[in-house]
């Protein structure tokens, strides 16, 4: 549990602001797979009582009710995964990832384990290159309002630890490249676009606030290994941007950064 008293945070595009006063519980990752596709690979989740969170801007808040046993907040402008609160309960799940600043927490436990993904380990060393090797990938929102197909398998996957990237995902990124031009589009009913401020796109369902892919300025496409349906045929090959990494967390996954 954190020491610190007060904490302020925000999505990327500063539509939604929050502070917290009192200490936080450490961090949980989640990689249940409901995370995994909100996310864009797993999430990560420290909690607060809600009588002591402030939500101090509203202007772009958006909630989606995931399933009976909680509701999703996120900003609709940018897409940036904040909220996750628990049907019943006095309390708000928060993403550290939007916290400003160092936290001072620990990231503690790993939950719904069984159901991570094909490319990487929830803890220690990363796993060898997986055995299923898909000749396509579908990818698609929580919702299922944005859906489509890319030609796999995903192969190497890089992790971003960047501030865009953190504040977006609410813990860190995970995606892979892919050829935006093979993509075979099955529904883009929902489909959101926040331009950044490096003048890249970043695409998300404007209803669930899924995570789904990023296009540079210079129009190279990378597809979040979270919103892939089934296995990725994909290993993490990659960390970037680590000086910029949570202060919560370590990488122990023996993989080179940068």
């Amino acid at each position: 549990m954190s020491d610190t008293q007060h904490h302020h945070g925000s999505c990327l595009c500063g539509g939604v602001t929050f502070e917290t006063d009192g200490p936080l519980r450490d961090v949980w990752a989640c990689h249940c797979g409901q995370c995994r596709r909100t996310s864009g690979h797993f999430w990560a989740a420290t909690s607060a009582p809600l009588d002591r969170l402030r939500i101090t801007s509203d202007e772009t808040l958006a909630w989606y009710d995931s399933s009976a046993a909680a509701r999703r907040g996120f900003c609709r402008r940018c897409g940036a995964s904040l909220f996750w609160k628990p049907a019943g309960q006095d309390r708000m799940a928060i993403a550290p990832g939007a916290l400003d600043g160092p936290t001072g927490l620990r990231l503690t436990r790993h939950i719904h384990t069984e159901d991570a993904a094909d490319y990487y380990s929830c803890e220690g060393p990363r796993p060898d290159a997986p055995a299923a090797r898909p000749d396509h990938l579908d990818c698609a929102c929580l919702c299922g309002g944005v859906a489509f197909t890319v030609p796999g398998a995903a192969g190497p996957i890089t992790a971003c630890h960047c501030t865009q990237c953190r504040k977006l995902s609410g813990h860190y990124a995970a995606s892979f490249d892919a050829d935006e031009s093979a993509a075979t589009w099955r529904s883009r009913e929902t489909l959101a676009e926040y331009r950044t401020p490096g003048d890249g796109r970043r695409g998300f369902c404007a209803r669930c606030g899924a995570s789904l892919w990023f296009r540079s300025a210079k129009g190279e496409f990378s597809v979040e290994a979270g919103s892939v349906v089934g296995p990725t045929g994909g290993w993490l090959a990659e960390h970037i941007f680590v000086a910029d990494k949570g202060d919560y967390y370590e990488i122990d996954d023996r993989t080179p950064g940068s």
